[in-house]
């Protein structure tokens, strides 16, 4: 397992130095090609005043120089740090007042999310475009390695959280955690001859972590710079794909290509999925069409990526094994988990619901700049409290239910919007539901359902209210839906039940008949 990144490509340049590393945009770069460009890049870097330790924030959409900047920061013992372009500038600007680059690199669709104030940050040395001024200012650079080998515990990316319960927070992860990278490669079947395609965004886990397994196991990736599902179908013919990783509501948005019957998806071998669980209809059709493995990936950014997996074997739509799909699967074999009361940290009883602890060598080093949050989430004895609510069956099986933040308490009862979500999906209607707590005037809490059809078809909310209680217990069950044309979602695909809180927390809900 190779110790940093750098090692990694280091290793591959010498021991197959003519073989397809990286594809963006048509263009082919080998692994010795990829080692000298981001040699060029770290002495650039370098030469700019970057020292072991400072970071390099990296605003744009995927492109080839994502990869480049995270073997060149490595190179330098320098921290790269991947920011959200779909962010506004004013939130933009609080995380690189927060990370205080010494330079970034900025996409050239990208630049007016920079603010005047974020050029501004103290410390900051240099901004850089991606295109003419990026390939000249890396051109005039030496492609001779800079030799910084990288301790395990020293930080190697930092990546704001999401922000889907508060303002982001700047995870450290080191070289030990994303080296795991390479034994989730293994775990997931690939190796020099795999070809993944990646369209998840880089400045997320999803995109830097599962983005670099093929490519650290010394096989092909092939980069999208942005998730357009037609040309995913495309490139997965054109290139040989073996692997991807889609959240399910792109897959459907895969299968809803037109003519996507007659694609050619004969390479495919494995689809990995996350951020939700994929339906029973949506998976039958996926099988059907695509005809690969499917396996379902559970984890966090504090993680390093991919703790748990369902694997292909547990996919068993209409099956005697089909309930483990409502499971995310088992923890990896180097991953402990332990399942708490939030309250008292003691572990709970097989098949009652808690909170997840992790315990494993992929975990970060803390949030940046933030002793608090970093002290209210790492315990003593190496565990990470991840606030998921889920539990355990016999069998070790996960099962997700929500955030405890998230969690509805409807006259003193806990209800998990997961298990109402789940439950009101099933309804032949609704395409996506999100269920949240809103005021009620009688039972303090109550479940408010959010819902979109699918195209086409019509539903009232008495009539889908009345579908969830024949399921649900009644309290369980919502007492109002609102229909709307999308849920809102981050970047990994999660729903973002804040901003729904935002929009809907208006007046209390009241009983229903």
């Amino acid at each position: 397992m190779s110790s940093s990144f750098a090692q990694a490509i280091r290793r591959l340049a010498a021991s197959q130095p003519d073989a397809p590393a990286l594809t963006y945009e048509g263009r082919t770069a080998s692994f010795a090609q990829l080692h000298a460009s981001s040699s060029r890049s770290a002495n650039a870097l370098r030469e700019a005043g970057v020292r072991t330790g400072d970071r390099v924030a990296l605003l744009s959409r995927n492109a080839a120089e994502s990869y480049e900047l995270m073997f060149a920061t490595s190179k330098i013992g320098a921290i790269l740090v991947g920011l959200n372009w779909r962010l506004a500038p004013v939130e933009l600007e609080a995380i690189v007042t927060d990370a205080r680059p010494a330079v970034v690199v900025v996409g050239a669709t990208e630049q007016d999310l920079l603010s005047p104030a974020a050029r501004a940050t103290p410390g900051l040395r240099r901004v850089v475009t991606l295109g003419d001024e990026y390939d000249a200012w890396r051109a005039v650079a030496s492609d001779a390695d800079p030799g910084h080998a990288g301790a395990p515990d020293e930080v190697a990316l930092l990546l704001y959280t999401s922000g889907t319960t508060g303002l982001p927070k700047g995870v450290m992860l080191t070289n030990e955690g994303m080296s795991y990278t390479e034994n989730l490669a293994r775990y997931w079947g690939m190796s020099p001859a795999s070809v993944n395609l990646v369209a998840m965004p880089m400045f997320h886990i999803g995109g830097c972590g599962y983005g670099s397994s093929t490519l650290l196991a010394g096989g092909h990736t092939v980069l999208m710079r942005d998730v357009v599902p037609a040309l995913a179908i495309e490139l997965i013919a054109q290139y040989r794909v073996t692997h991807t990783f889609f959240v399910p509501a792109v897959v459907q948005m895969l299968l809803q290509v037109p003519g996507v019957e007659k694609a050619d998806f004969s390479s495919m071998e494995l689809l990995m999925y996350g951020a939700s669980p994929i339906g029973d209809a949506l998976l039958l059709r996926a099988l059907e069409v695509l005809g690969c493995r499917f396996m379902q990936a559970y984890g966090m950014t504090e993680t390093s990526g991919t703790i748990v997996n369902l694997d292909p074997q547990d996919h068993d739509p209409g099956g005697p094994c089909s309930s483990l799909l409502r499971s995310c699967g088992k923890a990896l074999p180097w991953v402990e988990l332990r399942i708490t009361d939030p309250a008292t940290g003691q572990a709970v009883p097989t098949g009652t619901v808690g909170e997840i602890w992790v315990r494993s060598p992929m975990l970060m080093k803390g949030y940046w700049n933030n002793p608090e949050a970093t002290a209210q989430a790492l315990m003593p004895g190496g565990w990470l409290r991840t606030g998921d609510a889920v539990y355990q069956d016999q069998q070790g099986y996960i099962y997700l239910f929500d955030r405890f933040k998230d969690m509805i308490i409807s006259g003193g009862e806990n209800v998990y919007p997961a298990e109402v979500e789940n439950a009101m999906g099933g309804h032949p209607a609704i395409l996506e539901v999100a269920a949240i707590g809103v005021p009620h005037e009688r039972w303090g809490e109550s479940v408010k359902a959010i819902v979109v059809l699918r195209p086409g078809v019509q539903a009232t909310a008495q009539e889908l209210i009345a579908y969830t209680r024949e399921r649900l217990a009644h309290y369980k069950c919502p007492t109002s839906v609102e229909f709307a044309q999308t849920l809102p979602r981050n970047a990994s695909g999660k729903l973002l039940k804040r901003e729904l809180r935002r929009i809907y927390l208006k007046e209390p809900d009241r009983d229903v008949a």
